[in-house]
C-alpha cells in the first residue's frame, strides 16, 4: 500500500537570498562605479559669457542689439533722405539706403512686407534686397504665388541658390528674417582665407544653414571674391517697388573665449591621467 504525503508548498527559488544577493550586487556595482569614475578636464580657462537681456518677444531687439530702425526715424541711414516712415515704418523711396554702422559677423532681424494689392510678376513684383556688408544680397521679393528663378526669390541667395522652402506670407502681412553671418576672411596679399557663410530663418522656418557664399552677387556675371575691410554696411536696396520695413536691428556676435592653461586630462579621484586628443 502506498501513502501520499503532501509536501509544504515551496517557491521555485529562494526569495529571501536571491534578494540579498540583488542588494550586494547593486552595492558592489555602486561602489566600483564611485571608485571608477573619471571626467574629462579640457585645460581651458574659459571667461564668463556676458550677461545678454532678451526682448519681450523673439522681434524685440535684445539688450545688446544696435537698433538701426525702431519706427520713428531713419537717422542710422545714409540716403534716407529719399525714403518716408509711415505708420511706424520705413517705405522705400529713391535709391539704396545704407546703415551708418558696420558690422562683420553678426546677426540682423529684420521685417518686410510686399505691396498690396499686388502688382507686376517675377522680379517685378515687391522686390528689393538685403545685402550684408553692402556686398551680398539676400533676395527680399513677394515670392507668395508668383513663380520666378528660383535663386532669385525671397530667401535666396541671389544667383546663387534658392532658399530650402519658400516661407513667404502674402502681400500685406509681414515677413520676417533672421540673419546670422559669418563675414569672409582674406589673407595680407588679398587672397580669400574662408569664404562667408550664412544660416537664415524666414518665419521662424530655416531656409539657410551655413551656406558658403561663392562670392558677390551681381546679376550680369559669375559670382567672385574681391578683398575687403573685415566689416562692412548693412543696404537695403530700391528696385522701384514702395516695399515697407519695421523692426531692423543687429547683434556683432563674437564666439566665447578661453585660454588653454594646461593639456587636457582625465581626473579620477586624486589621479590625473594624461590624454592624447585628436
Amino acid at each position: 500500500m502506498f501513502i501520499f504525503r503532501q509536501r509544504p508548498a515551496q517557491p521555485r527559488f529562494p526569495v529571501r537570498p536571491l534578494v540579498a544577493a540583488l542588494c550586494g550586487m547593486v552595492l558592489t556595482a555602486a561602489s566600483l562605479s564611485t571608485a571608477s569614475a573619471q571626467e574629462f578636464i579640457n585645460g581651458i580657462r574659459w571667461e564668463a559669457p556676458p550677461l545678454v537681456t532678451p526682448g519681450q518677444t523673439n522681434s524685440d531687439p535684445p539688450s545688446d542689439a544696435i537698433v538701426l530702425f525702431d519706427g520713428t526715424d531713419l537717422s542710422q541711414w545714409k540716403g534716407a533722405e529719399r525714403w518716408s516712415v509711415v505708420d511706424g515704418c520705413a517705405v522705400v523711396g529713391k535709391g539704396a539706403i545704407t546703415s551708418k554702422e558696420q558690422f562683420g559677423d553678426c546677426q540682423v532681424h529684420i521685417e518686410w512686407s510686399a505691396p498690396t494689392p499686388a502688382t507686376g510678376s517675377g522680379q517685378g513684383r515687391g522686390n528689393s534686397g538685403l545685402f550684408l556688408m553692402g556686398i551680398y544680397e539676400l533676395q527680399i521679393l513677394d515670392s507668395y504665388d508668383n513663380p520666378t528663378y528660383f535663386d532669385g526669390q525671397a530667401g535666396a541667395i541671389y544667383k546663387q541658390t534658392p532658399p530650402a522652402v519658400n516661407a513667404t506670407r502674402p502681400p500685406g502681412e509681414w515677413n520676417t528674417y533672421d540673419v546670422f553671418w559669418t563675414a569672409p576672411r582674406f589673407a595680407e596679399d588679398g587672397s580669400l582665407v574662408s569664404p562667408a557663410y550664412i544660416t537664415a530663418v524666414h518665419n521662424g522656418v530655416l531656409i539657410l544653414n551655413h551656406f558658403a557664399l561663392k562670392g558677390d552677387t551681381p546679376f550680369n556675371r559669375p559670382p567672385k571674391y574681391t578683398a575687403h575691410p573685415p566689416t562692412g554696411p548693412l543696404m537695403i536696396q530700391d528696385h522701384g517697388n514702395p516695399m515697407r520695413f519695421r523692426n531692423i536691428w543687429v547683434r556683432e556676435f563674437k564666439p566665447a573665449t578661453g585660454v588653454q592653461e594646461r593639456d587636457p586630462f582625465l581626473k579620477k579621484g586624486d589621479q590625473e591621467l594624461p590624454i592624447t586628443v585628436e
